[in-house]
């Protein structure tokens, strides 16, 4: 048995029918276990009745929830109920609830309406519109569309009836196309007559409210991953050139798989029932991409960096995503964006989702000022990072000078500073010994603008 609360264990001391609330919330979530007769802390609270219990509590559940769950003595004076997943939605004296992390939530409002619509099956996506003419999707993108999906469809390339095609492919139904039909393979006029808020929203901020240059893409959800990559590596981001042997090598400032895989999180799990647009807001230190739509309550957010469930918004846009060999099926989509960041020698991305909105923040410097703080260095150890990023170097005396401290402090700093793996010490200890950033004395000679 485990001995905390998590995402698929919660204890109560006693039973009562506040209890019901948490089944209800394993019931729509993946499943869990309530343990009766434990507090908080995993220590056992001794309970008694429990074989009237092992009666009453079954009964109680199928009566007030109309669902069966497994009740069973665990241990003595500990009851064990087990709870599945179910297909439907399951409330509680007419509320639901959800399981989030080791708490458990009530739906409300959009977030009611979103797991509603999940838990029947249909999304905004599989919405019909009232077209049937497959001469207004663009002909270019199916063919990609085709080329790239042959890996996990084989048969694709023998496909040659598009309407047959899109049935296939469940875009269709009854001769009429799906909202995710002219989201995925639409003409770019067709996508904007329907759908003028989907689009990506491109901005260069010298500061939070300083914006020098603007673009907005549009076209079909190919097309938009296609332009805003292309867009921002060609006139926002800058490359290093680096070489292996005779080969060079142009490396963005953020990893392009990141961004690729970032975008396509972006473009598919939208939440395309608001009206906003997807933003890239590019400053001089970090990028972040918001897009509307937050997690499902079974994704929490903490789980991002770690291995998680797929849970999408739009499914049948996921489904051809991941056909045409863009994205995963397993949720790992996140993890690949932290993985390449971190190759790259740059932090760890930042996830949020708060008002409805996922935001994913990516830092060009391992060394700014917001991430020095998160690995607690004090505003003197900052300011020498700074300083020593601008001049390439800095000395145990420029350290003593800038932050008017003794050497006895600065040496200690600098001490927790290699400790930490941010300065490496050149030359033994003396007025000889210089203090380099670690990432610097890797780092590639060489900035270049553009491609």
């Amino acid at each position: 048995m485990t001995n905390k609360e998590s995402q698929t264990v919660e204890y109560k001391q006693t039973w009562r029918n506040d209890c019901l609330k948490a089944v209800s919330a394993f019931a729509n979530s993946n499943g869990g276990v309530l343990i009766i007769g434990l507090d908080d802390r995993g220590k056992p609270s001794g309970i008694k009745n429990t074989k009237k219990l092992l009666e009453d509590i079954p009964n109680t559940i199928r009566n007030k929830l109309g669902i069966i769950v497994s009740v069973e003595l665990d241990k003595k004076d500990i009851i064990k109920v087990t709870v599945a997943s179910c297909s439907v939605p399951i409330s509680y004296n007419g509320k639901y609830y959800l399981r989030s992390g080791s708490t458990v939530q009530e739906l409300q409002g959009k977030e009611l309406a979103d797991f509603l619509i999940w838990k029947t099956g249909i999304t905004w996506d599989d919405a019909l519109e009232d077209i049937s003419d497959t001469g207004q999707l663009d002909k270019s993108t199916v063919e990609d569309f085709i080329r790239f999906a042959s890996d996990r469809i084989p048969s694709i390339v023998r496909e040659k009836n598009l309407t047959t095609l899109l049935k296939k492919l469940k875009l269709s139904k009854n001769s009429k196309l799906k909202r995710a039909a002219i989201m995925l393979f639409g003409e770019s006029e067709e996508v904007d007559r329907f759908y003028s808020h989907a689009c990506v929203k491109i901005g260069q901020f010298l500061s939070e409210t300083d914006i020098k240059t603007t673009d907005v893409v549009k076209g079909n959800l190919f097309q938009q991953l296609e332009k805003t990559l292309e867009i921002l590596r060609s006139k926002y981001l800058r490359s290093e050139i680096k070489y292996e042997g005779i080969h060079r090598r142009d490396i963005l400032e953020y990893p392009y798989e990141a961004l690729r895989e970032a975008i396509i999180n972006a473009l598919i799990h939208r939440d395309y029932q608001s009206f906003s647009q997807i933003q890239i807001r590019v400053y001089p230190d970090k990028l972040i991409i918001m897009n509307a739509g937050s997690l499902p309550p079974e994704v929490p957010l903490e789980s991002l960096k770690t291995e998680h469930l797929s849970k999408p918004r739009n499914k049948l846009l996921a489904e051809t995503f991941y056909y045409a060999g863009f994205i995963e099926a397993w949720g790992r989509g996140t993890l690949k964006i932290v993985e390449k960041c971190i190759e790259q020698e740059l932090p760890e991305p930042d996830f949020k989702a708060e008002n409805n909105v996922m935001t994913v923040t990516f830092f060009k410097d391992k060394w700014n000022e917001e991430n020095l703080k998160k690995l607690g260095l004090n505003e003197r150890q900052i300011k020498a990072v700074i300083y020593a990023k601008e001049n390439r170097k800095i000395t145990n005396k420029e350290y003593q000078e800038l932050n008017n401290v003794s050497k006895r402090t600065a040496t200690r700093d600098f001490e927790n500073l290699i400790k930490k793996d941010i300065f490496i010490q050149i030359g033994i200890t003396g007025r000889g010994t210089e203090y380099i950033l670690k990432w610097g004395h890797k780092g590639v000679k060489g900035v270049t603008k553009g491609p």
